[in-house]
């Protein structure tokens, strides 16, 4: 008999089908999961021996040891183990802890293989079982010294928090860069003060038509005034309404002329098939999913093989898949889509390792629509914008006509311009924001009929705060973390309550975000500064390229931090975090704040301690009237098993009211 195990039940019942009880190897294969992690850090204690080139003290967590000592057994009567956890750093380290955890290091070497593959299909498998490896210890220490770091500056700048701040805080080499990342936004749009411009806009039509006609032909089009004799328009050159009417009485009663007409075609390119981050954006702004719920669904779809590995950064497409796209283009869509050959992506990220894969869907021929039929529906809509964005990725671009015509009105200048869609190519299948603005046919000389012409009052707007597609695209700019890292951070920075989503789903920080993120900036500036972060990353992909050894790493970081760690303890004074409310307290009248504890934020009576008064903090409320009862409030809630967000009423359990989505603000198909 033969071990295979797997991180994942759900990853276990797919490869059965294809080794296990369910196929043709029947006997032959066993296949079982680790669930998860084997061995960890103890929560108890640092688990570092940092005078010891900080060795890791890694135990078996409570929760796994009953698993463990199944999984004991049944590898004592295996003629081989085989190790098919995932492909990446994570991935490679569960495998080397299974040797430990079960008391594997003393069997033959080939009595233990280590299979990887992209995709859970029966050709990815077969393959994988041929050609199996040793243990990449690159890659496992790479994921140690991660985790180590991560273990230091938590276990050791936590409790400084807790002791200079408020009890519950933490801190983190990637989350804390995070929320500086927020907090600087909204720092930025609180100094932001907005500045007036003006712009004129001229409606003309051919002198045959008219622009309030009502008839279908209509031909009218606007121009927006863009120079002024020579002089081309800059965005602050007409600052208020008075320079704007001094404009337009110099062009009233005046002919239009058209003076230029070019047209010119453009190629709107193709965008790449998903790597992790592109792929959570895109849910975000598409699915409105946040990034754990991405990376939860597109987890389930590997795991149930519909697609490749979900935790990548690289652009490359196997030549089987694109083979097999090129074979579903010609039969669905026909030759005037077809490649000449097929397109190749480069990868740009320096950690992206070439024989991983983009995220694609296994089977180019499984349409979305098949998965809808048996599978969660946040599942099968995240399928399809997979699926949609392989294929796109092989189809030609979009086409497109630009017309740019000049309008002259007494040495003023307007400009109309127009786009129309000559073949629409990737667009067929990927949809993106888009719309024609197909222009009349106008000829030079010709004369307009001046509809109207009007001045446009403007502001210049703030720099919006991130949401968390926005925020996923910064930090992998910065070089903030790794794919496996964004979703958890930004679910993590929530969780500690250092930063909140507004009403529109924006991220904004919270007032013990901004008093955190200000000690951390002033006291500790290398564990928020973008830069050391980034380089940090790099030295964790070098240990993974086996360029490094990975203590040194770590010791370069660590000394530095724990003797300046060691002076801040007493140089720093404690701070309160107390956000002001509208509220009085309604025993002793004084204003009530809200606090923080060991459980969470809550509300207070400033009196204390002479006034004990507490409250649960409400929900944030949302402006939005309950569907069903239309009394309530629609406030946001989370689930207290999964951990979602939802939306529910404010009278509940009297008004039973939920919903997944924003009622007015559902997505539109």
């Amino acid at each position: 008999m033969k071990l295979v195990i797997v991180e994942s039940p759900t990853k276990a019942k797919t490869i059965s089908q294809f080794l296990g009880k369910d196929s043709a190897t029947a006997g032959e294969f066993v296949i079982e999961s680790s669930y998860g992690h084997v061995r960890d850090l103890p929560k108890s204690q640092l688990g570092v021996d940092v005078e010891n080139n900080f060795q890791p003290k890694y135990i078996v967590p409570l929760k796994a040891r009953k698993n463990v000592s199944a999984l004991k057994k049944k590898a004592a009567k295996a003629e081989k183990i085989i190790l098919a956890t995932d492909e990446d750093r994570e991935g490679e380290a569960i495998a080397w802890h299974l040797l430990s955890a079960l008391g594997l290091e003393d069997r033959p070497e080939d009595n233990i293989l280590r299979i990887v593959f992209h995709e859970i299909t029966k050709k990815a498998i077969e393959k994988a079982l041929k050609n199996p490896r040793d243990i990449d210890m690159h890659m496992v220490n790479a994921q140690q010294a991660r985790r180590i770091l991560d273990r230091l500056v938590g276990y050791k700048l936590s409790p400084f928090l807790w002791q200079k701040v408020a009890r519950g805080l933490s801190a983190g080499r990637v989350q804390s860069v995070a929320v500086r990342l927020i907090v600087e936004r909204e720092a930025e749009i609180d100094a932001f003060k907005k500045e007036e411009y003006w712009t004129i806009e001229g409606i003309f039509s051919a002198k045959g038509g008219s622009a309030s006609s009502g008839k279908k032909d209509d031909n009218s089009f606007k121009g927006e005034l863009y120079k002024i004799g020579e002089k081309v328009l800059e965005k602050f050159d007409i600052k208020n309404e008075t320079e704007a009417k001094k404009i337009l009485d110099k062009l009233e009663g005046k002919n239009a002329e058209v003076i230029s007409v070019e047209k010119s075609a453009e190629e709107r390119h193709v965008p790449p098939p998903f790597t992790t981050s592109t792929l959570q954006q895109a849910a975000f702004q598409r699915l409105r999913m946040s990034a754990k719920e991405t990376m939860r669904n597109a987890q389930r779809l590997y795991e149930e093989g519909y697609i490749t590995y979900m935790r990548t950064d690289s652009l490359n497409l196997s030549q089987e898949s694109l083979s097999e796209a090129a074979g579903w283009i010609k039969e669905n869509l026909g030759g005037k889509y077809l490649l000449p050959k097929p397109r190749i992506f480069k990868t740009k990220s320096k950690s992206a390792q070439e024989a991983h894969e983009a995220i694609r869907p296994t089977d180019p021929s499984r349409r979305p629509e098949d998965l809808k039929k048996s599978t969660d529906p946040r599942e099968a809509r995240l399928y399809e914008l997979i699926w949609r964005r392989f294929i796109s990725s092989q189809l030609p671009s979009a086409v497109l006509e630009n017309t740019k015509a000049d309008i002259d009105i007494d040495g003023h200048t307007f400009r109309a311009n127009g786009t129309r869609l000559v073949f629409d190519g990737f667009l067929k299948i990927y949809q993106m924001k888009f719309s024609e603005n197909i222009l009349p046919e106008l000829r030079e000389k010709e004369g307009l009929k001046t509809e109207s012409i009007a001045p446009i009052q403007h502001f210049t707007e703030p720099p919006p705060r991130f949401n968390e597609a926005s925020l996923v695209k910064a930090l992998e700019k910065n070089g903030i973390g790794r794919p496996s890292t964004y979703a958890p951070t930004i679910a993590t920075i929530q969780d500690r309550g250092y930063v909140e989503k507004d009403e529109q789903r924006r991220l904004r920080p919270t007032e013990t975000g901004k008093i955190v993120n200000a000690m951390l900036v002033e006291n500790f500036p290398e564990i928020v500064d973008i830069s050391f972060t980034a380089k940090m990353e790099e030295g964790l992909d070098e240990i993974a390229e086996g360029r490094r050894e990975w203590p040194p790493v770590i010791r370069e970081f660590y000394e530095p931090f724990s003797k300046h760690l060691e002076t801040k303890y007493e140089s720093v004074d404690s701070q309160k975090i107390e956000e002001k409310t509208d509220e009085s307290c309604p025993n002793c009248g004084k204003p009530i704040v809200i606090k923080r504890g060991r459980f969470g934020r809550f509300m207070a009576c400033s009196g204390f301690p002479e006034c004990k008064t507490t409250k649960k903090l409400p929900e944030p409320a949302l402006n939005i009237k309950c569907p069903k009862c239309l009394e309530g409030d629609v406030v946001r809630r989370r689930g207290k098993k999964n951990g979602r967000y939802f939306f529910g009423c404010s009278r509940w359990p009297a008004c039973d009211f939920v919903s997944w989505t924003l009622p007015g603000r559902e997505k539109k198909e």
